[in-house]
């Protein structure tokens, strides 16, 4: 959280305002009209992100955004490995499946960048 705080805060404050939010996401290069996705981004921070409306998001609120309680971050990249490499779609990953994908599971948080590959023999 301090690092990401860190890293958008541009004027050091402590705080993340709107225009600190949307710049790290887009920037507008001289373009008159934002896209769709900026717009609902703005909205977002509005309505979600400044839980209480000062216009800038604190500490916890920043927490909030990138760590949020309800969201389970192994479980999600477990399914996002399920999804991707269960060829046949039957919920089940077969040997051939995984090393077909092994570039996904490599690159996975879920099995610690590939250390939790090398400890099994089958």
């Amino acid at each position: 959280m301090q690092e990401t705080m860190e890293d958008i805060d541009k004027n050091g404050d402590g705080f993340i305002d709107l225009e600190e939010y949307i710049g790290d996401m887009y920037s507008q290069d001289g373009d008159a009209d934002e896209p769709e996705w900026v717009k609902t981004e703005r909205e977002q921070f509005v309505e979600f992100r400044d839980k209480n409306r000062d216009g800038k998001m604190d500490k916890e609120e920043t927490k909030d955004w990138i760590l949020p309680s309800d969201y389970d971050h192994a479980e999600a990249e477990a399914r996002h490995l399920v999804y991707e490499s269960d060829q046949d779609k039957d919920g089940k990953l077969t040997r051939e499946e995984i090393v077909d994908k092994s570039d996904l599971f490599v690159g996975s948080q879920a099995t610690d960048f590939g250390e939790a590959l090398v400890r099994h023999d089958e």
